[in-house]
């Protein structure tokens, strides 16, 4: 039984790992890294400032990989910066998707 639990879990791990899903700290580091570099533009909250708003129903309409390739080749013409020199493809897609359900406070 034991064995079959211990399997399980990492399977799970592996499941999570493979999604793209970052390792724990990594998910802090992300977690700051929108709060305050994004944040001072789009809003410490992210309502909005210099940069559009980063708001869950701003968003839900968005597509999730264009979201991740401005992330990531920032926008020409504007403030928004590339940011794929910090992060990978899968650390930004999982920016996307906490964007899109909202920032834990």
């Amino acid at each position: 039984m034991v064995k079959i639990l211990l399997g399980l879990a990492l399977a799970a791990a592996c499941a999570a790992a493979a999604a793209g899903e970052p390792a724990l700290a990594r998910r802090a580091e992300l977690l700051h890294l929108v709060k305050q570099d994004c944040g001072s533009c789009h809003g410490l909250t992210m309502k909005g400032g210099l940069g559009p708003s980063l708001e869950p129903a701003t968003l839900a309409q968005k597509d999730e990989e264009q979201m991740q390739f401005v992330i990531l080749h920032g926008r020409r013409g504007t403030a928004m910066p590339p940011w794929s020199t910090f992060l990978s493809e899968a650390e930004a897609l999982w920016i996307v998707g906490q964007l899109k359900k909202g920032l834990p406070q």
